[in-house]
């Protein structure tokens, strides 16, 4: 190789990548506040009457829901099983093989591994849902976080973090909008409660931040300092964030002005299915934007056995 043409390609390494990064006190705030808002949720929504009669009233709501809306809902989250897991995670770990980043094999699989082990732990062992109010049915079964929603977000930051940085737009793309489905539907079919969906972004949300804390103190990423993807924003960053906030404000909106309740109403619980249905999809999307910002222009550096600088003869 002559020496212009090594320059030449030492010169667009450079700009692609920049200097490792070495901080990590972003992703250990992130990971304390999503922790900390976990048991927030948990004991604002499942250890308060006020908590259960707003969500056992927007799950009779979801009973208004157009049948159509509800065979679409049921049908997603129908495809979530422990085959398309399995399959789904075998790509990710491929895809960061590919790489020749066993490391970020294993902290992909960390990320959807660990965050569906202490969703159930939690829900199956230690999160009661104590019985405050009267009722009978499904209202009194505990499904506290959601584990459909934590499939969902931590295959998406799983997603995130193994393919390359030029990629990472339309992996936020589809990941990022089916996530947020997801996390709708489970209220539409009456799987969980918005406090559930909300749980489980948490903890796929903290979960991954320990794992780029891990990632960080090995060295393994690096400041991207060239490109520029304004299709990216345009057509992935800006409609989730306007959808984000939009739904967001109309559930907090019809929440505050909605009346609290306590007995079962037709208006009243179709406007608590309303309030809680756009939480739950607005909570999910700021949670991917959350973590797609803290990853802003940092990539996987190259494999450690890779030089980018030969020697000239």
């Amino acid at each position: 190789m002559t020496e212009p043409a090594t320059a030449q390609r030492s010169a667009h390494v450079q700009s692609a990548t920049g200097p490792p990064v070495t901080g990590s006190t972003k992703w250990l705030v992130l990971g304390i506040l999503a922790f900390a808002g976990f048991w927030v949720t948990y004991a604002v929504s499942v250890l308060t009457s006020r908590g259960h009669y707003i969500e056992n009233a927007a799950l009779r709501g979801a009973d208004q829901v157009d049948a159509a809306l509800v065979v679409e809902a049921d049908s997603a989250l129908n495809a979530i099983t422990e085959t398309s897991l399995a399959v789904v995670s075998l790509l990710v770990v491929v895809v960061a093989l590919l790489r020749r980043r066993v490391d970020l094999a294993i902290a992909a699989s960390a990320i959807i591994v660990g965050s569906s082990l202490i969703t159930q732990v939690l829900k199956r062992f230690v999160l009661p849902r104590p019985e405050l109010i009267e009722v009978t049915g499904p209202y009194t079964i505990n499904s506290f976080p959601s584990g459909h929603t934590t499939i969902a977000m931590s295959v998406l930051f799983a997603l995130l973090i193994v393919v390359p940085f030029r990629w990472r737009g339309v992996a936020m793309f589809f990941g990022a909008f089916f996530a947020v489905a997801i996390g709708a539907h489970t209220l539409t079919s009456k799987w969980h409660r918005f406090s559930d969906t909300l749980g489980a972004d948490l903890v796929a949300f903290g979960v991954a931040c320990l794992v780029t804390i891990a990632l960080v103190q090995r060295g393994a990423l690096v400041r991207v300092v060239g490109g520029r993807f304004p299709l990216r924003v345009l057509f992935v960053v800006a409609p989730l964030a306007l959808s984000t906030v939009v739904s967001l404000g109309l559930g907090v909106l019809l929440l505050l002005l909605s009346e609290l309740p306590t007995a079962p109403d037709e208006v009243l619980d179709y406007n608590m299915y309303l309030a809680l249905h756009g939480l739950a999809a607005g909570a999910s999307g700021l949670t991917a934007l959350a973590f797609w910002w803290s990853w802003r222009r940092i990539d996987v550096g190259s494999p450690p056995t890779e030089h980018h600088e030969r020697p000239s003869r």
